[in-house]
């Protein structure tokens, strides 16, 4: 399981938050738990393109490695 860093806060009646890993995740909901659920969802959504756009851009003849840090 991965995890990721959800920075948020509440600003007025909504809670924002974005997620510090990956660039344009980002989400306001106007309770923190659906905020969090939100980004989830958003996340999943942003890694599962990321994935296409990259063996597309890839055009065949690629292999996968794995990148720990």
């Amino acid at each position: 399981m991965n995890q990721y860093t959800a920075v948020v806060k509440q600003d007025g009646d909504y809670w924002i938050g974005w997620i510090e890993e990956i660039p344009g995740v980002n989400c306001q909901e106007r309770s923190r738990n659906d905020l969090l659920e939100t980004l989830r969802v958003t996340l999943e959504e942003a890694i599962a393109m990321n994935r296409q756009d990259a063996i597309a851009a890839a055009s065949g003849g690629y292999e996968r490695a794995i990148v720990n840090l």
